[in-house]
């Protein structure tokens, strides 16, 4: 069997970019909805290099458990050592919020404070703890900004935890964190390929959330970047010139440290000009408007990546016969 290009994922809408760019390029794969079906884990897996695009996002899809079994083809494809990108740690990444600070600081990258909540009947108490008169809440298994919430008191956040309106995280974990106020109403997210940075995008939040740090800045139904493609006004993407801070080396070095090769890394600078990062998304969208002004096609760029994998392995499939 012929090695290919395999791309794991739960959505249809987020991979038909990259589907598009395989098949520009006349490269050899396939598609693996992960969501249902059954893996035999006596049999070897295909040979070929594995794109992992899982969503956290992926239970607002009735995907609930796609993540899961996401984890264990990982652990089938890693088992026999084939060419996984976003592998296991990628995925433990993408689905958890509190394993991306931890990893963010252990590279000594600054994030926001944040404090955990472990079941509802908890999070006033760690509000309280946070001892701030503005703050926010997310969930820790995220996309879609979903529960992101901006208080400015603790009896709000009780009318919230208490009211109709609460939207209860999938896994358990609500954060409280610091509410960082931005000097101009945008965040910038940095999108890096094959671990190396790419470009930069500057999302323009004026026109709806007030509410960064927090992953609906870029990522929410106003501002996801595949919207951006239909009618969506509200979306405002600008792929930034001449941009390549001091920090960015050391999210090339934190991706390396992960094992990451794809992902899109969200960050916020405070009025005194703090820059903190909230959020690492590793099955990372791009937008194709931004991306025709400023000639810089990141789709492309990924299907190039995938092909030069692809090619190793037929290197290696050559001096071994």
């Amino acid at each position: 069997m012929e090695p290919k290009i395999y791309v794991l994922h739960e959505n249809n809408e987020w991979t038909i970019h990259l589907q598009d760019r395989l098949e520009e390029l006349n490269l050899p794969f396939e598609l693996w909805h992960i969501d249902e079906g059954t893996l035999d884990l006596s049999q070897e897996p295909p040979p070929g290099v594995f794109y992992n695009r899982m969503s956290a996002s992926s239970h607002t899809r009735d995907h609930r458990f796609a993540p899961e079994y996401a984890e264990a083809v990982l652990a089938w494809l890693e088992r026999h050592g084939r060419k996984v990108i976003n592998g296991s740690r990628a995925l433990r990444l993408e689905v958890s919020k509190v394993n991306q600070y931890m990893a963010l600081n252990s590279v000594e990258i600054a994030t926001p404070k944040t404090l955990a909540a472990i079941g509802k009947n908890q999070i006033v108490e760690t509000a309280k703890q946070l001892g701030m008169s503005s703050f926010i809440t997310k969930h820790n298994r995220a996309g879609k900004g979903q529960g992101v919430q901006l208080f400015h008191s603790i009896e709000a956040l009780q009318a919230y935890v208490d009211g109709p309106d609460f939207d209860a995280p999938i896994d358990g974990i609500t954060l409280i964190q610091q509410y960082i106020k931005a000097p101009t109403p945008h965040i910038i997210r940095h999108e890096f390929i094959d671990g190396k940075f790419f470009y930069a995008v500057k999302v323009d939040t004026s026109e709806g959330f007030e509410l960064c740090p927090a992953d609906a800045c870029a990522v929410g139904d106003l501002f996801c970047p595949t919207d951006g493609e239909e009618d969506n006004p509200k979306a405002m993407f600008e792929i930034l010139s001449n941009y390549r801070p001091d920090f960015v080396d050391q999210y090339e070095t934190f991706l390396r440290v992960n094992d990451v090769q794809v992902a899109g890394i969200e960050a916020i600078a405070d009025i005194d000009g703090n820059v903190y990062t909230y959020d690492v998304n590793t099955n990372t969208n791009y937008n194709s408007d931004a991306e025709a002004a400023a000639n810089q096609f990141a789709m492309l760029e990924l299907a190039k990546y995938l092909r030069r994998e692809l090619n190793k392995l037929h290197t290696v499939t050559s001096l071994a016969s």
